[in-house]
């Protein structure tokens, strides 16, 4: 809901997501406490303005690292965007915006520093892992395809955090790494060829079908693509010399 035009806007399906979002943390942080779960001397308050802005972090600027290292290019203007939605969200669920990084070169030292003090291993970040794996294999038809997962995981996040996680190696980890190429030469294909772009597009449009017929168990689910987002509104491939490129590591 929150990439919708009208995301922010009253009636939107967004609004009350955000809402129940904030109730839940709400809701974590007073059961941690109540029940005695939760070292508070130890470990300061449960979903601290820091995990929130972390949190806030992995799903701006990692997806944007992420799409960026498969090969998918964002310009400038719509990564910055992008980033700027979700602080949006971060001040809905109560971020403290004095302290949110306000521009993606600031997300990036927040995040590296962030990542430096928290990462490591984690039974419980395993687990989670795991199951997320198994959710989305099931999303991937048949069986041929299910190591892609994995795969994928591992390529995006390194193997030292995919070690830390027990993301199974499999015999697809180097066949992932070639996806940036191959999105490449589709992407040419597609400035170069108007029947090279109708081709991707119908190819596109089949395997979304399979995977959300997988993912529904063959119930038929219906899905348009935003009005503003078509090509007929004058949206087009991003040029080459307008592309973002992520902020450099900082530590």
């Amino acid at each position: 809901h929150l990439m919708q035009p009208d995301a922010f806007e009253a009636g939107s399906r967004f609004i009350p997501a955000a809402q129940k979002v904030r109730l839940l943390h709400a809701s974590i942080r007073h059961h941690l406490t109540r029940e005695n779960s939760w070292d508070t001397a130890a470990l300061g308050t449960p979903i601290c303005q820091e995990d929130m802005i972390g949190g806030q972090m992995f799903f701006s600027l990692l997806v944007l690292d992420s799409l960026h290292r498969l090969g998918i290019h964002m310009s400038t203007e719509g990564a910055e965007a992008y980033y700027y939605a979700w602080r949006v969200v971060g001040a809905m669920l109560g971020v403290d915006q004095d302290a949110v990084p306000r521009t993606l070169d600031e997300a990036r030292r927040f995040l590296d520093l962030y990542m430096v003090r928290h990462m490591g291993p984690s039974e419980e970040g395993a687990h989670l892992t795991t199951q997320l794996i198994d959710l989305y294999e099931e999303v991937v038809p048949g069986t041929f395809f299910d190591p892609i997962v994995s795969a994928l995981i591992r390529h995006l996040i390194g193997d030292t955090c995919a070690d830390w996680l027990h993301v199974p190696r499999t015999s697809w980890d180097t066949v992932v790494k070639a996806v940036p190429h191959l999105l490449g030469v589709l992407e040419t294909i597609e400035d170069r060829s108007p029947l090279g772009a109708w081709a991707l597009d119908r190819l596109g449009h089949l395997t979304t079908v399979l995977e959300l017929s997988s993912l529904t168990r063959g119930r038929v689910m219906h899905y348009a693509i935003p009005e503003t987002l078509k090509k007929d509104y004058g949206i087009t491939g991003v040029p080459r010399t307008r592309r973002w490129t992520p902020p450099t590591p900082t530590v």
